[in-house]
């Protein structure tokens, strides 16, 4: 009992704290005139794996590689299946005035290098550092489009000031408590979880993979599911895929790539023979959504969720 209560206290403590770091960092980044797709590809995506982030750490520190790969690879399936699903069962998302293509083939090229990596057996140093090299790539691109909007633009826009936690007239204090209690109780959080799911998962004699891939997964997946909700509520199609889409590389460049360099992750061989791929699967699902901006629409978010679901089955027979 102590174990869950660990989890759930975990779980509820990296939501708040997710939840504030992400206001803080939206307003941040409006106030430097950043617009809104810049921001869901990046500090909002960001701060929604911030818990992923101090989990993969603690579970290495701990001795549990498989529950940091499983929780990076199971929330970027949740991400795309969970995440979209659910949201699109409630309102449908448009996205025919969404262009995030070059973020999406980016979030594609992270997959393909990620599993290549994996297949190397156990990431490493250099892996890390390979990892953090293509993310770096990829920010300083997005800080160009940045750069460039702030150039031809000037002001918040209406779609940024609707951004989830965007106030235009919060202090500057009060983005700083934001962002201090956010970093602040990521890692506790993070820390409690991992003992409690490491635990539970020796009790019931489930392996850290499979904790990773469907408790610690989804939990931490709550954040990114909070903000696309609302962002489909709201009709901002290009937040809720900007949102998914830079969280899933965040997860396979910067989750992995920083862990690595602490301490190797062994890939366990479940992994190559089901979860990568059931991730690449789901990430090229988004292809029409993108390319062709169909829209996701109540239907499709049955599909995607029941996807999710048969996934789980398969995942703890």
């Amino acid at each position: 009992m102590l174990d869950w209560t660990f989890v759930v206290l975990g779980l509820v403590i990296l939501l708040l704290a997710g939840d504030v770091l992400v206001k803080g960092a939206v307003n941040l980044a409006l106030r430097l005139g950043i617009p809104a797709l810049i921001v869901s590809l990046t500090i909002v995506a960001f701060g929604t794996s911030a818990p992923e982030l101090l989990i993969a750490i603690s579970a290495v520190d701990d001795g549990a590689p498989g529950l940091a790969l499983g929780n990076v690879v199971g929330s970027n399936t949740a991400n795309i299946l969970l995440v979209l699903g659910i949201p699109a069962m409630l309102a449908t998302l448009d996205t025919s005035n969404c262009d995030t293509r070059k973020s999406y083939l980016y979030m594609i090229a992270a997959t393909v290098l990620f599993i290549a990596l994996a297949f190397t057996g156990e990431f490493q140093f250099w892996h890390g550092c390979v990892l953090l090299i293509a993310l770096a790539f990829i920010l300083l691109d997005q800080a160009r489009d940045a750069h460039a909007h702030r150039n031809t633009c000037s002001g918040p826009s209406e779609d940024e000031e609707d951004l989830e936690g965007a106030d235009p007239n919060m202090p500057w204090w009060k983005i700083s408590v934001f962002l201090i209690l956010g970093i602040a109780g990521l890692p506790l959080g993070a820390d409690l979880l991992v003992d409690g799911a490491t635990a539970i998962a020796r009790d019931f004699g489930m392996s850290e993979v499979a904790i990773g891939l469907t408790l610690v997964a989804i939990g931490t997946s709550l954040p990114e599911l909070a903000t696309t909700v609302v962002a489909a509520y709201r009709k901002q199609a290009d937040v809720a895929l900007g949102n998914v889409i830079g969280s899933n590389m965040f997860n396979l460049l910067a989750i992995i790539g920083i862990t690595s360099l602490i301490g190797d992750i062994e890939v366990d061989k479940e992994f190559l023979q089901l979860d990568l791929w059931v991730m690449l699967g789901a990430s090229l699902l988004l292809a029409p959504f993108v390319f062709r901006r169909w829209k996701i629409t109540r239907v499709w978010g049955v599909a995607l969720s029941v996807l999710y679901a048969i996934y789980l089955m398969v995942v703890l027979a």
